[in-house]
Order: C-alpha cells, then structure tokens, then sequence
C-alpha cells in the first residue's frame, strides 16, 4: 500500500445522522416548558450549529425566545436528556462502517474532529461501535478553541502520530471547508449532511454523494493507492 494521509472526519452529518436523537431531546425540553414541539424539517439545518443555536432558534419558533438567564438551564436539562438517549435512532450513514473498515485494512489513521461535546461524542461513537476505527477522537471541551480553529485539527493530526503523508479533513459544512483552510490541508464535504446550503457551494475540493466514494476520491486527490 502507498502512504496515505490522516483522515480527519467530523461527526454529525458526516458519520452519524444524529438528528433523530437531537430533536428528541429538543421536544423533551420544549414540552418541558409547555411549549409545542418541532419536527426534523424545522431544525435539521441548524444541526450542525450545535445545541445552543438549536435551542435558542426552537423557542424562538414555538413561541417567546428564551431569556438568556434561563438558556443555561435549558441547556443542561437538553444534554442531560441527550445523554440517556444518544443512540436511541442515531445511525451511521449508508457506508460509512464497511469504508472505515476498509481504511482501516489499509492502515490509514483516521481521527474524529467534532464541535460536539466531548462528553458526547466518545460515547456516541462507542455505542455505534465506530469508536474503534479512530485514534484520536476530539469534540469541544478539550480545549478552549474549537472549529474552524486550525490548532484543534493540528492537535488530532499530532494524537495520530503527526502529519507524515499530510492529512484530509473530511465533513459536511462550512465550518469544516473553514478549518481545513485554515489548516492547509484539502477539505471533502459529503453532499447529505446537515449543512443549510447545498455542499457544492462551499468551496471544498471534492463533493461527493456517498460516503463509499471515498476511497476513491482520496485516491485521485492524494495518490494514496
């Protein structure tokens, strides 16, 4: 096999749809405050823009926005929820557990670059047993920058075992077109995530349909095999 780069993935909208678990969540919260509850079609474009703009922009539609004494607790009833529930209907892509496998096989290293919490993410890829494809697997918390912040991708690159053959960061947003720029490394943006304007808007070198294009896509960018 040739060498290959690190394959930095996002999580949400790229490895898992995790919005059937995320909206449970949200209704959990609004019927907790006697509000109605939304449906995917409402928020699934703010998926992507975590928890906090989910929630802020859910109240706002069901009725006063929240007051921004009372989004803290809000917050932390949402997570606390989200938790117990984080794999109820959450499911990796169409694809996405034979690739890795596949990648795996190769020996490529591959790593996980959320916005999600650490205290989330890790067990969400557990429960799904994709936990065992990644090397490093860094959500927000970890430390006080996130994406698109370039020293969080350097840091998984380095958890890997540093750049040697470089590294692809592989997402569905604009905030992963951002960090990868950001990082000097080429970006791939799958095409059904949960971004709100159509991928190949947004300035990735590669768009692609299905997660089990990637191989090959990785291949003709990189010259990997």
């Amino acid at each position: 096999m040739s060498l290959t780069p690190a394959l930095i993935f996002d999580l949400d909208g790229t490895l898992v749809d995790t919005a059937p678990d995320l909206l449970g969540a949200l209704n959990a919260v609004l019927e907790q405050e006697g509000r109605r509850t939304v449906d995917l079609a409402d928020l699934r474009h703010l998926v992507g823009h975590g928890a906090r703009a989910m929630l802020a922009e859910a109240m706002i539609r069901t009725g006063e926005p929240a007051a921004p004494d009372r989004l803290p607790a809000l917050m932390d009833a949402f997570i606390a929820y989200y938790r117990d529930h984080i794999a109820d209907k959450s499911r990796p892509f169409p694809g996405v557990e034979p690739t890795l496998a596949e990648f795996a096989e190769r020996g490529v290293r591959m790593g996980v670059l959320t916005n999600k919490p650490q205290e989330l993410a890790g067990p969400l890829l557990s429960k799904l047993g994709l936990a065992r494809f990644f090397g490093a697997i860094h959500g927000a918390g970890r430390f006080s920058y996130v994406k698109p912040d370039a020293r969080v991708f350097h840091h998984v690159v380095d958890e890997l075992g540093g750049a040697g053959q470089g590294a692809v960061m592989i997402g569905d947003s604009a905030t992963d077109v951002a960090t990868a720029r950001a990082a000097a490394v080429p970006v791939v943006l799958l095409s059904y995530g949960y971004t709100p304007e159509p991928a190949e808007t947004l300035g990735a070198d590669a768009v692609i349909d299905t997660f089990g294009a990637l191989p090959r896509i990785i291949g003709r960018m990189c010259g990997a095999w």
